[in-house]
Protein backbone atom coordinates (compact mmCIF):
# COMPACT_ATOMS: atom_id res chain seq x y z
CA UNK A 1 0.00 0.00 0.00
CA UNK A 2 1.57 3.36 -0.85
CA UNK A 3 1.49 4.85 2.46
CA UNK A 4 1.28 8.73 2.59
CA UNK A 5 1.83 10.53 5.89
CA UNK A 6 -1.78 11.44 7.40
CA UNK A 7 -1.68 14.99 6.85
CA UNK A 8 -1.44 14.65 2.97
CA UNK A 9 -4.48 12.36 3.01
CA UNK A 10 -8.04 14.82 3.73
CA UNK A 11 -7.14 16.98 0.67
CA UNK A 12 -6.98 13.88 -2.06
CA UNK A 13 -9.77 12.33 0.01
CA UNK A 14 -11.65 15.24 -0.44
CA UNK A 15 -11.35 15.30 -4.29
CA UNK A 16 -11.95 11.54 -4.46
CA UNK A 17 -15.48 11.87 -2.72
CA UNK A 18 -16.63 14.59 -4.92
CA UNK A 19 -15.77 11.74 -7.81
CA UNK A 20 -17.83 8.71 -5.85
CA UNK A 21 -20.62 10.61 -5.56
CA UNK A 22 -20.35 11.08 -9.51
CA UNK A 23 -19.32 7.31 -10.27
CA UNK A 24 -22.14 5.39 -11.74
CA UNK A 25 -20.14 2.43 -13.45
CA UNK A 26 -16.50 0.43 -13.82
CA UNK A 27 -16.40 2.37 -17.07
CA UNK A 28 -16.48 5.45 -15.21
CA UNK A 29 -13.50 4.32 -12.82
CA UNK A 30 -12.05 3.10 -15.91
CA UNK A 31 -11.89 6.68 -17.38
CA UNK A 32 -10.73 8.01 -14.43
CA UNK A 33 -7.74 6.07 -13.64
CA UNK A 34 -6.47 6.26 -17.28
CA UNK A 35 -6.89 10.13 -17.14
CA UNK A 36 -5.08 10.49 -13.86
CA UNK A 37 -2.60 8.19 -15.56
CA UNK A 38 -2.63 10.24 -18.86
CA UNK A 39 -2.27 13.82 -16.79
CA UNK A 40 0.63 12.46 -14.97
CA UNK A 41 2.38 11.58 -18.00
CA UNK A 42 1.87 14.86 -19.89
CA UNK A 43 2.76 16.76 -16.32
CA UNK A 44 5.92 14.72 -15.67
CA UNK A 45 7.00 13.94 -19.06
CA UNK A 46 6.48 11.28 -21.67
CA UNK A 47 9.27 8.42 -20.78
CA UNK A 48 9.62 4.73 -19.82
CA UNK A 49 9.91 6.02 -16.28
CA UNK A 50 6.68 7.79 -15.94
CA UNK A 51 4.58 5.33 -17.86
CA UNK A 52 5.73 2.25 -15.53
CA UNK A 53 5.15 4.41 -12.50
CA UNK A 54 1.83 4.36 -13.97
CA UNK A 55 1.21 0.52 -14.86
CA UNK A 56 3.33 -0.11 -11.74
CA UNK A 57 0.99 1.96 -9.59
CA UNK A 58 -2.33 0.53 -10.94
CA UNK A 59 -1.19 -3.06 -10.51
CA UNK A 60 -0.40 -2.23 -7.14
CA UNK A 61 -3.35 -1.04 -6.43
CA UNK A 62 -4.96 -3.63 -7.64
CA UNK A 63 -3.23 -6.44 -5.54
CA UNK A 64 -4.22 -4.57 -2.75
CA UNK A 65 -7.13 -4.10 -3.34
CA UNK A 66 -6.88 -8.44 -3.27
CA UNK A 67 -4.56 -8.70 -0.38
CA UNK A 68 -6.91 -6.50 1.59
CA UNK A 69 -10.70 -7.08 1.20
CA UNK A 70 -11.44 -9.70 -1.61
CA UNK A 71 -9.04 -12.68 -0.17
CA UNK A 72 -11.00 -11.89 3.33
CA UNK A 73 -14.49 -11.55 1.38
CA UNK A 74 -13.46 -15.05 -0.30
CA UNK A 75 -12.63 -16.92 3.10
CA UNK A 76 -15.95 -15.74 4.73
CA UNK A 77 -17.98 -17.19 1.79
CA UNK A 78 -15.63 -20.35 2.17
CA UNK A 79 -16.80 -20.38 5.87
CA UNK A 80 -20.33 -19.78 4.76
CA UNK A 81 -20.81 -21.85 1.96
CA UNK A 82 -18.16 -24.16 2.23
CA UNK A 83 -15.03 -24.50 -0.05
CA UNK A 84 -15.22 -25.94 -3.75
Amino acid sequence: MPYIKQSKRPQFDAEIQRLMDKIESGGDMNYIFTRICHLFVKKNGESYQNYSVCVSSLENAKLELYRRKIAPYEDRKIYENGDV
